[in-house]
């Protein structure tokens, strides 16, 4: 089955079908302080309790990217848009933030660190997979309070111990070259998730997300890290050439 997905990009990026089912989303060359992002997806005007996937499924693809080592994030599978506050403008649907799940190929470049657990592989390019309880809006009312107090180190120590207990995690890296076309399969079910590269698994664990969940492919120059030290980062990178990820017969089975 052929998802239906949607381009989203901001200005100056590009999201093009190059040839029927294959697609390249290009972000173009710039400094920092400016947010470059280039996306398809198939959740833009839904509520997250009606995105379309539920386990069990096979998301298949080919992909490649323009280099090894970008800088931002780029990648593609599933998850449930955690971090969107939406009010329902411009036609979008009405979310606000919730733990991650998410089952996915994930490159985080320097300075990313995106990880919990002090063991986990938190740059490079990883297969990954994120679970945590849908916690009603309310509960998570005092963790939005106390948001402002992650900019100091001790307590940012804290909450990321606390979030530990909370969001379930596994991860591996993925060591084939992001820019030769290969073909990447993401196998979900409701207690295990598995990952792998032309046919090569990667990573199978028992962390697996909580659905329903929307595909999500993309590229982008930002940058956000969790260390262990506590010191919390966020921006955007600069990029001096354009940069760009391109996929194809992308099907979830």
């Amino acid at each position: 089955m052929q998802p239906a997905l949607h381009a989203r990009q901001t200005p100056g990026a590009q999201v093009v079908e190059l040839t029927p089912g294959r697609w390249r989303m290009q972000i173009p060359a710039g400094t920092g302080g400016s947010y470059r992002w280039a996306q398809l997806d198939d959740y833009l005007h839904l509520r997250r309790k009606d995105f379309p996937w539920r386990a069990p499924l096979r998301l298949e693809l080919r992909a490649r990217v323009s280099a090894p080592d970008l800088p931002g994030t780029w990648g593609f599978g599933l998850w449930n848009d955690p971090f969107s506050a939406s009010l329902g403008v411009g036609g979008t649907a009405r979310r606000l933030p919730a733990l991650p799940n998410a089952a996915w190929f994930f490159y985080a470049g320097r300075p990313n660190y995106l990880a919990f657990q002090d063991t986990h592989p938190a740059q490079g390019f990883l297969a990954a997979a994120f679970a945590a309880p849908p916690l009603p809006v309310l509960l998570m009312a005092p963790g939005a309070l106390a948001a402002p107090l992650a900019l100091f180190a001790p307590t940012a120590r804290l909450l990321r111990r606390a979030a530990r207990l909370l969001i379930h995690e596994d991860a591996a890296l993925v060591t084939s070259d992001p820019t030769v076309w290969h073909t990447y399969r993401l196998e979900w079910e409701e207690r295990q998730a598995a990952f792998a590269v032309d046919g090569e698994m990667i990573l199978r664990t028992h962390v697996a997300p909580r659905g329903p969940l929307g595909l999500v492919l993309w590229i982008d120059n930002q940058y956000a890290a969790f260390p262990p030290d506590g010191r919390i980062r966020t921006g955007t990178s600069p990029n001096p050439e354009a940069a760009w990820l391109e996929v194809e017969a992308v099907a979830v089975l």
